[in-house]
């Protein structure tokens, strides 16, 4: 998370290339070069945080066929696109599929900037989300086998006592199970451990008998700002 974001370029004109790398350089931005996506695929560290910077009419893959491959893949980056044809098809193909911007050349240089600053701003909120699920998903598998079922039901509105009863056992113990998956989930409330659970994949029922009312989770909401007053 505290590595320098790049802006990787890939124009398949050296002269276009060259002319971006001196205007962001100038602008204080770290960038890399590619002429091709083949190249670039084959060379970009998607560990690397940045946006890409890309041409849309490149010979070969395309860059909106190089958009669709990195859709929902390990490699995913906030994509600006650059045309001098001014395809307005493409360009609204480009943006449904979550393009920040679609700039045609020659290229104004305070919108480059602002569509830059708002590509390197989603990518850093892109990969602090990313970082807390796999936080997260590291707590979920920590719990035991049945730890994980007594956090399935609390997070579903379940009491101790419908738990123990469910497993034949004592409410002491469920209390001592569920104090357990409240520590190594970092969870302070049931509300906070319901939360954390949504982003494992489990979910409340809503029919079921709660002992506290339902957190104000919504599907619309970053990540970040409904964990962000979870502790741990």
């Amino acid at each position: 998370m505290d590595r320098a974001s790049t802006v990787f370029i890939v124009d398949d004109v050296q002269d276009v290339r060259t002319a971006l790398a001196r205007l962001l350089t100038s602008g204080g931005y770290r960038v890399r070069l590619f002429e091709s996506a083949e190249h670039f695929l084959e060379e970009q560290d998607g560990a690397e945080p940045g946006c890409l910077l890309l041409d849309i009419g490149l010979p070969g893959l395309s860059g909106i066929e190089l958009q669709r491959a990195l859709l929902d893949s390990p490699y995913a980056r906030p994509i600006i696109f650059l045309t001098g044809m001014g395809d307005i098809p493409a360009s609204v193909s480009a943006m449904k599929a979550g393009a920040v911007d679609f700039l045609t050349k020659p290229i104004d240089r305070l919108r480059l900037f602002a569509a830059i600053e708002e590509a390197l701003r989603r990518d850093t909120a892109q990969r602090w989300e990313c970082a807390v699920r796999r936080t997260i998903e590291q707590r979920f598998n920590q719990l035991t086998r049945r730890e994980r079922e007594v956090l399935t039901r609390v997070v579903r509105g379940r009491l101790n006592k419908q738990i123990a009863w469910e497993f034949s056992v004592g409410e002491k113990t469920i209390k001592v199970h569920r104090s357990r998956v409240m520590q190594k989930m970092g969870a302070r409330s049931v509300p906070d451990l319901v939360r954390l659970a949504e982003c494992v994949g489990i979910a409340m029922d809503p029919m079921a008998c709660t002992e506290v009312q339902a957190p104000a989770w919504h599907p619309n909401l970053t990540v970040r700002s409904q964990l962000a007053s979870i502790g741990g």
